[in-house]
């Protein structure tokens, strides 16, 4: 009988094959750059292309989170199917993974703002060990990246994590509240939309830099990630949320004041008016698109400063096949 018992075991380990999931996991974070990710999640467009693919039954669990790390853990583990997150999370994981885990697409470009109410700053240059820097998470973050990116130009490659100590790991919506009250001594946050359009109103408060300055050009600010050990097991599944994004993005792009009520209704945002929402995202700046930008720059940064071994030969070695066709960089 001891032969069979490979065999079985094959013919069990082989199951998984001929039945996808039933409960795709998505983690995201805050903000209106999550809006494809809201509609998505409102009109159910993940389960409406899974049906049409002949998967019936297929449900959605959306789940919000501070920052990329506990996303980047629920990917390795496989607790998360899709995740957004910046370019480095991606880049990150993909080095760890020996490329396993790709981008799936980009989904917003978009300006990340580097903020300050500390009179003495208005440069780079003019942090110090008073100041405080809330980002997403430390080190990880794409805004920690950026940190890192800015201060290299400053002080020269070797002094890319000059600004390391200052920062601290915080939500938006918990900087936002650090930063115009104070607390914990935060008096700098890079943030992102709605946020610093309404910390830009508190007195004091200036722009110091934004990411577009720092990587000089558009750049994808947030995009998609999953593992290929997903993509192989459920190909219907990851077609269906790729076709609902792009969806999702081309019904946000045609009517962006329809968009901007449903953004309004989907966060409960009660700071933000629909004419706030409608100038953020109708900003020349602010896109919603598949198509990634300036993601292989920060590899190549990465690599450089030695966050990541491997250096990837184009932007096409991060990203999934399916958004090749779209080119970008």
């Amino acid at each position: 009988m001891r032969p069979l018992l490979p065999v079985a075991v094959l013919v069990v380990s082989a199951l998984p094959a001929f039945a996808e999931v039933s409960e795709v996991q998505v983690a995201q974070q805050y903000g209106v750059s999550f809006l494809p990710l809201m509609l998505m999640e409102r009109d159910k467009l993940v389960e409406k292309h899974a049906k049409a693919a002949g998967l019936a039954g297929v449900t959605v669990s959306w789940t919000k989170v501070a920052g990329p790390s506990v996303i980047n853990d629920g990917l390795v583990s496989g607790s998360v199917h899709f995740a957004a997150t910046g370019a480095p999370s991606l880049i990150t994981l993909w080095d760890k993974s020996n490329g396993a885990v790709k981008g799936v697409s980009s989904m917003t470009t978009y300006p990340l703002y580097l903020v300050s109410r500390d009179p003495a700053v208005k440069a780079i240059k003019d942090f110090g060990e008073k100041d405080k820097i809330a980002v997403p998470s430390i080190k990880v973050s794409t805004q920690a990246i950026l940190l890192q990116m800015a201060a290299a130009k400053t002080w020269g490659p070797g002094e890319y994590g000059r600004l390391d100590p200052l920062t601290i790991g915080l939500s938006h919506p918990d900087a936002l509240l650090a930063l115009t009250s104070g607390t914990g001594g935060v008096n700098a946050h890079f943030t992102s939309s709605p946020f610093y359009e309404q910390e830009v109103k508190f007195p004091g408060v200036r722009t110091i830099t934004t990411s577009y300055e720092i990587l000089e050009g558009r750049a994808t600010a947030v995009l998609i990630t999953a593992s290929s050990r997903f993509r192989d097991a459920n190909p219907k599944t990851y077609r269906a949320f790729y076709d609902g994004l792009s969806e999702a993005i081309q019904t946000i792009n045609k009517d962006k004041r329809a968009a901007a009520k449903i953004y309004l209704e989907q966060s409960q945002d009660k700071k933000n008016s629909v004419e706030d929402i409608v100038r953020i995202i109708d900003n020349p700046d602010y896109e919603y698109t598949l198509r990634p930008e300036k993601v292989f720059k920060t590899a190549v940064f990465m690599n450089q400063i030695g966050s990541i071994k491997k250096r990837p030969g184009s932007v096409r070695d991060l990203f999934f096949p399916d958004v090749h066709p779209l080119g970008g960089d």
